[in-house]
């Protein structure tokens, strides 16, 4: 490993009840591929960083009650929020400003919180 990867994020993982519906969603939303490593656990990629859904974690909402947070990036964060929705994410907090951008929050199959932003 090179020293500018050191302290940078490398991998995450997040909690899952439903793995099958955790690959639909995301790959219907974010176009993201997965591997399957056995029925309890699936990687990812998203291109920038990669990850996997584990059913040996507990889900946790994010927001400042528990949790991490997970903000990712959107071009069209309109877009972004029908695709949640039209997939079966629950939008829990409605697009809002913030200095730099907006965004919103969504509960994937899971229950697991995360964020879209945009300029």
């Amino acid at each position: 490993m090179s020293q500018h990867q050191n302290f940078c994020m490398d991998y995450i993982e997040f909690p899952a009840t439903d793995v099958e519906a955790t690959k639909r969603f995301y790959n219907q939303v974010f176009g993201w591929n997965f591997q399957d490593w056995g029925p309890d656990y699936v990687s990812f990629h998203d291109g920038r960083i990669g990850g996997g859904f584990t059913k040996e974690a507990h889900v946790a909402s994010g927001s400042g009650t528990t949790g991490v947070l997970v903000v990712l990036y959107a071009a069209n964060l309109q877009d972004t929020y029908q695709k949640v929705q039209a997939a079966g994410g629950r939008i829990v907090r409605e697009t809002f400003e913030f200095p730099g951008g907006r965004r919103f929050h969504f509960t994937d199959p899971n229950g697991n919180e995360l964020a879209v932003w945009s300029e």
